[in-house]
């Protein structure tokens, strides 16, 4: 892993480029791990990424209590969104099926924090803060060519 690549989100529509660029990183076998308090736009990032790999969706709910919400990408993979708040044990995500999960479709994991003993070292994660009434900074851990198609892809869409 490389330092981290800081990127200023001063918008909604800013978020949304992020989520575009994550999502050219939403193929099977991959975790993006969303982090950040409350209110830091998980799943507007979340919501954005599924559109962009499944295409338009009449309804892309957070899955709280469900606790996974699978979609199924335009290129024939599954996307398993995830949202481990309840969550209270790493055990307990081990019933949800989540290890064939990391092999077999792309994860986008809000909360990844309550199975950090289960994650892969190439998980790519996303640490989201507020740093203002409407804008974000996003940290993002990623493996050094992950980072360089992050920043290529967010190249062609400004923040």
């Amino acid at each position: 892993m490389s330092a981290p690549l800081s990127v200023n989100l001063s918008s909604l529509s800013a978020t949304e480029a992020l989520g575009r660029a994550l999502a050219q990183l939403c193929v099977p076998g991959r975790q993006l791990c969303l982090e950040g308090p409350l209110g830091a736009g998980k799943s507007t990032l979340a919501r954005t990424i599924i559109e962009q790999v499944c295409g338009p969706q009449s309804d892309i709910p957070s899955p709280t209590f469900t606790l996974v919400q699978p979609y199924d990408a335009l290129a024939g993979h599954e996307v398993w969104h995830m949202d481990l708040y309840r969550l209270t044990t790493a055990q307990d995500a081990l019933a949800l099926g989540i290890e064939d999960a990391f092999y077999n479709a792309a994860c986008l994991i809000e909360w990844p924090d309550r199975i950090a003993v289960l994650l892969p070292a190439t998980a790519v994660t996303i640490s989201l803060s507020i740093i203002g009434s409407n804008s974000r900074r996003a940290e993002i851990l990623a493996l050094e060519q992950d980072q360089a198609i992050i920043a290529d892809a967010l190249g062609s869409h400004p923040v």
